[in-house]
């Protein structure tokens, strides 16, 4: 009696035991187990407030050198004033005037819409390195701040040229591929205002 207690326990454990397999079989086979990689890269809006934060962003530095002069004639004689200025004017955007959508990603793409370089400072003449070449005669300050003017709008002028303007856009995109090819992005689409 016993070894038929013994046989029956085990025959019901082996049974037991099948049943689970197969029961374990079939879950597994309807189970599948998958990996999908990701591609897109999105882009946060800390990330946009971060490349906003730059603010200013220069793009092209142009050295200038002005020789001004003025006569005041005399009935005796002539009073002569020349000067020189230095002067450096920085072209570039102020990141404030992006409007919004101004980046867009979708995937890998990045489309960038920037404003148009311009001035960004116009403080641009150092005062301290500007020097006398000429002077005769009496010159008040008011002569001094026209001669200035004079030299500020010269430099503005030889500065500000359509060809400098347009070295200023090449070099942002440039700089902005970099930072987007940085961040993850295949590609690139940099457009101008």
């Amino acid at each position: 009696m016993k070894w038929k207690k013994k046989i029956t326990i085990i025959a019901v454990a082996v049974v037991a035991c099948i049943i689970a397999l197969w029961w374990l079989k079939d879950c597994m086979s309807k189970t599948k187990l998958s990996l999908d990689v990701d591609q897109s890269i999105n882009i946060t809006p800390q990330q946009i407030t971060s490349i906003k934060a730059i603010g200013e962003w220069e793009f092209l530095a142009v050295t200038s050198e002005e020789l001004v002069d003025t006569v005041r004639k005399g009935f005796i004689s002539d009073d002569h004033l020349a000067r020189i200025y230095y002067g450096t004017v920085r072209l570039g955007i102020n990141m404030h005037q992006v409007e919004p959508r101004w980046i867009v990603a979708t995937g890998d793409s990045i489309t960038v819409i920037l404003p148009q370089p311009g001035l960004l400072d116009k403080d641009f003449i150092d005062e301290a390195r500007t020097k006398s070449f000429y002077e005769s005669g009496k010159w008040s300050h008011q002569d001094r701040e026209k001669l200035y003017q004079k030299a500020y709008r010269q430099m503005l002028h030889h500065s500000m040229t359509q060809e400098n303007l347009q070295i200023a856009r090449e070099n942002g995109e440039e700089q902005f591929r970099r930072m987007m090819k940085t961040m993850g992005f295949e590609h690139i689409n940099i457009q101008w205002k």
